[in-house]
């Protein structure tokens, strides 16, 4: 259980932060109490973030980047640094989904835009955020997969659920190689969850899909904010290298 004011004094790197799920995690951060760092390419809707996170424990402030780019990643760290002088939680969030096609009808730009977004971003994260963490003395990743990238449920999406695939092995093993260096490193692996990205991919029947999950409801993005946090927290100090699904039953069912 969460104690109240969970992250006072600590900060908290949020990419992808200006709608669905990022934005969820910033102001559930916040109101735990931790200095927040929006980070998105979207500055109106990252000003919106930035002011939903107003009155808040914690202090906000947006970076506008794409962190598909070093460059950008890059400057994040620095920004985060000179506003508030470390980086104790990364949650790195940022994500895309290419329009449904099969594999052999995919553009080769396709490729490289879905695993731009998805996986280069979160190698570049990794590494700038790991490397503070370490001259600080620790930290903790929570990097945002998906449970396509354990089983694909539609077709038309295989380079999301490849890309998401990559996420989570490159998390177990950035996990085996820094948890001695006490930076704890794991996952989330949301499913049908009501976010921008999943009502833009082309859902014929969203209350159908609903009804074929164990709980008989798509989930929020407040629900997956809430595992993010947790697995930032001291709650959950001995789990590492863990992919948690966040999913209503999908893939248990």
């Amino acid at each position: 259980m969460l104690s109240a004011n969970e992250f006072a004094g600590k900060v908290a790197l949020v990419t992808g932060a200006t709608s669905g799920i990022g934005a969820a995690a910033a102001g559930a951060f916040a109101r735990q109490g931790a200095h927040v760092v929006i980070v998105g390419r979207d500055k109106v809707r990252g000003d919106d973030v930035l002011r939903a996170c107003e009155g808040l424990p914690g202090r906000a402030r947006f970076f506008q980047a794409d962190v598909s780019l070093a460059g950008d990643v890059a400057a994040m760290l620095d920004f985060t640094l000179d506003s508030f002088g470390r980086v104790d939680i990364a949650f790195n969030n940022a994500g895309f989904q290419e329009p449904r096609a099969l594999l052999a009808e995919q553009p080769d730009d396709m490729y490289d835009r879905t695993f731009d977004t998805n996986v280069r971003s979160v190698f570049h994260s990794m590494k700038a955020e790991i490397a503070v963490m370490l001259k600080q003395g620790g930290g903790t990743i929570v990097n945002n997969a998906s449970v396509s990238g354990v089983r694909n449920p539609n077709p038309g999406l295989a380079l999301y659920c490849a890309s998401k695939a990559a996420v989570l092995s490159l998390t177990r093993s950035a996990a085996m190689e820094y948890a001695p260096s006490n930076i704890r490193i794991n996952a989330v692996s949301p499913g049908r969850i009501v976010t921008p990205m999943m009502l833009a991919s082309q859902i014929a029947d969203i209350s159908a899909v609903a009804a074929g999950l164990p709980l008989r409801r798509m989930g929020q993005p407040e629900e997956v904010a809430a595992a993010v946090v947790w697995l930032a927290s001291n709650a959950a100090s001995f789990v590492v290298g863990h992919n948690l699904a966040i999913d209503g039953g999908f893939l248990s069912g």
